[in-house]
């Protein structure tokens, strides 16, 4: 039977409401960052005491109706995450579970459907609730734990690393014939095949600016890194050949097939610029595209 690894992380922290400090955390940073709030500090925050576990608070059938999805019919075990925590093990929900179990009571009272008993916790929910409204439960266990200040470069890695392959891939060319016999074309330049394969630099750029561009933000950078220019001037590879199969090069050729689209719809290169600036939701910048 295969052992589950109990993760740890040095994103930690303790968030503020009214007078209790309740500790939080971010789980699996760099892969599927989960938010989460030690367990016992909410039972305490809610129900003004840490001892015992929460799941009796879940049980009640006046509360069934209105009990998050997530733990119908199912241990509370099966519902929290457990990591290391100052050196000890601490069990916790995520942070929008908190918000989901306050709803609960909140809504349950709206409906007039709780006990005597029942009624501060829905008093506390409220005060929860409005405690994150601002900001909201995601960004405030990211500030307080120091995640914020890493997430967008840990995001931007997984988003490269579903793009870009870290060897270099042998394929065939991405790039059609028609595709640079089109820019000649709308260019008034004469084209042949010689031609095509010796290509102005300004092609490259354009090149770039056509389909590179279009792929999210951070990919084509990535792609000038693995592959840069040399003493030659020229690079030795093509950007595509790091491309993934799986993402990277499907999006490629939907770029590469919409572009020459485009550019057979056009009577010239001013006129494809305007038509792929609309397409792209871009504004048209002549003085850009058109320093030939």
């Amino acid at each position: 039977m295969e052992v589950k690894q109990i993760p740890t992380t040095d994103f930690t922290g303790e968030i503020k409401i009214g007078n209790s400090r309740i500790p939080c955390a971010v789980l699996y940073p760099e892969t599927n960052p989960i938010r989460v709030i030690v367990q016992r500090e909410i039972v305490g925050l809610l129900t003004g005491t840490k001892k015992g576990g929460f799941e009796r608070y879940l049980k009640p059938k006046n509360l069934q109706k209105y009990l998050p999805v997530k733990f119908k019919d199912k241990p509370l075990s099966d519902c929290v995450q457990t990591f290391k925590y100052k050196g000890r093990l601490a069990q916790a929900f995520e942070g929008s579970d908190l918000i989901d179990i306050c709803q609960m009571y909140m809504r349950a009272r709206t409906d007039k459907n709780l006990l005597e008993t029942q009624i501060p916790l829905a008093v506390q929910s409220e005060i929860i609730v409005f405690a994150f409204a601002k900001t909201g439960i995601i960004a405030t266990i990211d500030e307080v734990t120091g995640f914020d200040t890493v997430r967008e470069r840990l995001a931007l890695n997984n988003l490269l690393e579903k793009y870009i392959t870290e060897e270099i891939r042998k394929l065939y060319r991405q790039f059609p014939d028609k595709f640079y016999q089109l820019i000649f074309k709308l260019n008034g330049w004469s084209y042949d095949e010689k031609s095509i394969k010796k290509r102005p630099g300004i092609v490259g750029k354009w090149t770039n600016e056509i389909i590179y561009c279009r792929f999210p933000k951070g990919i084509l950078g990535k792609l000038q890194e693995k592959n840069p220019v040399l003493n030659t001037g020229h690079r030795k590879y093509k950007h595509y050949q790091f491309l993934t199969k799986e993402i990277g090069i499907p999006e490629l050729q939907q770029y590469i097939s919409n572009a020459i689209f485009l550019m057979e719809a056009s009577s010239n290169w001013r006129n494809f610029w305007r038509l792929l600036a609309r397409a792209t939701g871009k504004e048209y910048q002549g003085d850009i595209f058109e320093d030939q």
